[in-house]
Order: C-alpha cells, then structure tokens, then sequence
C-alpha cells in the first residue's frame, strides 16, 4: 500500500509539471505575439483627395466622314473618247480639262450655224429696206393730190354750171373724176396698211430667225464646249471609268469619273435626344438650316484612336428625330489642309455637351466593385480606414463624378487597398496630382 501511494504521488507531480510548462509555453508565444504585433507599424497606402470643381461633360460619338460635295463627271455629248488627261486619284482644280472627246462633228455643226445665223441677219436687214413702203405712201400722196384737183375742178364748175355758162356735162364729168379720185385715195390708203403690214411681219419673222440662230450658234458652241470634258469643282478625282476609243453619251450621259471635294471634310452623326437637348445651346444655326458657329470646339478620333490635329464645328442639324433609334443627324465640318480624311471613313467625334459645377469628383483607382455595389475605402480621423458606398455619375477623364457617398475634401485610398481592412489604421501618403489628370481633352 505504502508503494502504491508513492507512485501516484509521482505521476501526479510530473503531470502538474507538464501542464505548468505547456502554459508557460503558451503565454510566453502569446506575450511575444502581442510584443510583435505592437512593434510592426501601420500599412502605408497612397491617397487622393476627393475634389470639387467645375467640370466639363463630354461624349464621344461614332460617325462616317462624308465629301461634300461629291460630283460624277458625265459626258454630255455623245462621240469617241479621245483623251484622258488627269491621273487617277490626284488633286484637280475647277475647270481643268480631264477628257476630250471627239471635236470635227461639233465644230462643223458650230460653223453651220454661224452661217445660218449670218443669212438670219441679212434677211432681217432687207425686211427692215422701207422703199417698198415709201412707194405705197408716195402713190397715196399722188391719189390725194389727184382728189384735191378733182374736188377744185367740181367747185369751179358748179357756179358756171348753173349760170350755164358751161355745158351740165362738164360738171358731172368732173364730179365722176371726184369720185375716182377718192376711191384711188382708199385703194393707195389700204396699200400702204398692207405694205406696212407686210413689212412688220417680215421684220419679225427674220428677227425670231436671228434668235433662232443665234440659240443655234450657242447650242452649237455649247456642244463643242462639251466636248472637253472639265472639272466642276476642286477635289480629289477617282478612277477611270470610261477608256479612250469607247463611245460615250450615245444613249445618257456616260459616268466617266467622280470627284470628291476633301477640304473641309464632313462627319456625320447620330445624337440621342437627351444629349442633343443639351448640345442645342452650342449649335447655332442660320434660317437655311446651316451652322454659322465660327468657334472650332469638336475632336475627331481616327480608327487608330489618334486624334485629327485640326478641330471641328456644328454646321447641319437633321430635319428631326428618328423614332426608332430616337436619334437626330447632325454634321460638323472639320478643316483638311494635308488631304488625311477621306469620305467613307469611320470616327469618333467628341464634344462637349455641358458644364457640371461644383462636382465632386474621386480617382477611378479608388473605385472597386463589391456584389454590384460601388466602394472606396475612405481614411478618416486618425488615419482609420472605413468602408464607404457611392453612387457615381459621368466619368470625367481619369476620374468620377459622385453624385453620393463622399464629399470633397476626403481622403479616398488609390493604392494598397488589398493591404487594409475596415477599422484598421494606416500610414496614408498623398498622391501627387498627374498633368492632365482629370482632363477629358476638349
């Protein structure tokens, strides 16, 4: 008995032993820890503060450029294509000569009615030649003469008639030779209407022949013009389409080529109707529907997303809106001095719609995306960190404009964000602001 109490008394003792130093083992891991974890200093994280200024609201729109105008050169004449004198695809000037067609038929038809113009003159001449006329008038002054003797001879043989002093026979022979008289008067009269009657007609009938003429000369002319082709306005040409040897403008007009005028170039547009109630103020227009905008405040992005270094104005608004894509047309013209922009090209034209003021604006670095919800972690008093949600608007540059959630003057972090959590506390760091940063490029 006495050995079995001595060896419990043992195992008792190594066991409490055991215990006692598993727990200083313990407190003394612990103890370290909680030196360790007061000793490492707080996470560095860079910060932004969140800004409040006027910024400027811009959209980028998708458009095609467009030549305006774009001319087809047609033949206006029919005959053989002689020449062609340009260069597919280079610049030609207003009126420079691009195609000649056959020129003999045109010119003889041209010297036809010169000659025909010049028989119209001399025919109007002759129908002015008044002799004709003035023989009339002559005969008829001669009737009137031979009426007034007629009448002095009745009065001179009446008296003595009566007195008889000569025979009655006397006086009616010289009354008849009244009444013929009289009678040569109206004959001579009815002549000299009808003379003059002619003569009016022919004059106008010769000068409608001169005018006739004279349309004929300038049609002639015309379609000898015609047959050098030029080119009705300045810009770059296309292809040929017609070659030399073929015959043109027998049936229509033949296409030959077309020319595209590339200076200034048009971008065309659609605009949603709650951007362009808000574009309206900045688009001024004429009574014809025509931009009269001087100031130049439109970019244009290139396929390759390089900017046009010339910039852009509003110069065409569409009749109205598009109910099935709610969208209206509107064109801006953009200088081309180097020939860069050609038509059919897509772009992106970006303006700006409207002035935002006193927005408050955060770095998009400090946006994250939690289960569909924007949050930035915000330091606040005592460099804690605290997790906030914001509503955000329109994105301006590099930055977003909150509509709720922060207010200006906080601190938002935009580095080292994945080092934090709620209630932690930091060593914060102010980013520098970057050139540029927050500028949308207008």
């Amino acid at each position: 008995m006495p050995r079995n109490d001595t060896g419990s008394s043992k195992a008792l003792a190594l066991t409490v032993l055991a215990v006692t130093l598993l727990t200083a083992s313990a407190c003394d891991r612990k103890a370290k820890e909680v030196k360790g974890a007061a000793a490492s200093p707080p996470p560095a994280v860079v910060v932004a503060m969140v800004e409040q200024r006027t910024v400027p609201i811009v959209r980028d729109f998708v458009a095609r450029t467009e030549a305006i105008p774009t001319v087809d050169v047609r033949a206006r004449v029919p005959g053989v294509l002689e020449k062609v004198l340009y260069k597919e695809g280079s610049e030609v000037k207003q009126g420079q000569v691009l195609f000649e067609i056959q020129r003999a038929e045109y010119s003889a038809s041209l010297d036809s009615a010169k000659a025909q113009l010049a028989k119209a003159n001399a025919d109007l001449i002759r129908a002015k030649d008044t002799s004709v006329v003035d023989r009339t008038r002559a005969q008829l002054e001669q009737r009137k003469a031979d009426l007034e003797k007629a009448n002095r001879d009745v009065l001179r043989y009446q008296p003595l008639a009566e007195a008889r002093a000569i025979p009655q026979q006397d006086l009616d022979t010289a009354r008849s030779a009244e009444k013929v008289a009289a009678a040569g008067v109206d004959v001579a009269e009815a002549a000299l209407k009808d003379s003059q009657l002619a003569q009016r007609t022919q004059i106008q009938l010769s000068e409608a022949a001169v005018e006739s003429a004279k349309a004929a000369v300038t049609q002639a002319d015309l379609n000898l013009g015609y047959t050098q082709v030029t080119a009705p306005i300045s810009g770059i040409i296309g292809k040929i389409m017609v070659d030399p040897g073929n015959l043109v403008g027998k049936a229509e007009p033949t296409l030959l080529t077309t020319i595209s005028a590339v200076d200034p170039i048009y971008a065309e547009f659609p605009v949603a109707e709650a951007d362009y109630l808000k574009l309206a103020a900045q688009i001024r227009l004429d009574a014809q529907g025509r931009g009269r905008d001087t100031e130049r405040r439109l970019q244009l992005f290139l396929a390759d997303d390089t900017i046009f270094p010339e910039k852009g104005r509003f110069v065409f608004v569409g009749r109205g809106f598009d109910p099935k894509t709610g969208t209206i047309n509107v064109q801006a013209e953009f200088p081309n001095p180097k020939r860069v922009l050609r038509s059919g090209q897509f772009a992106r034209v970006r303006g700006t719609v409207e002035e935002r003021p006193d927005a408050v604006l955060v770095s998009q670095l400090a946006v994250q995306e939690q289960q569909g919800a924007k949050t930035v972690m915000v330091v606040e008093a005592g460099d804690k960190v605290a997790l906030r949600s914001v509503t955000l608007g329109d994105r301006v540059g590099d930055l977003y404009i909150v509509t709720a959630g922060l207010k200006a003057g906080e601190r938002v972090i935009v580095d080292g964000v994945q080092k934090v959590r709620p209630g932690m506390q930091v060593k914060p760091e102010t980013k520098s602001a970057e050139p540029g940063a927050g500028k949308t490029g207008g």
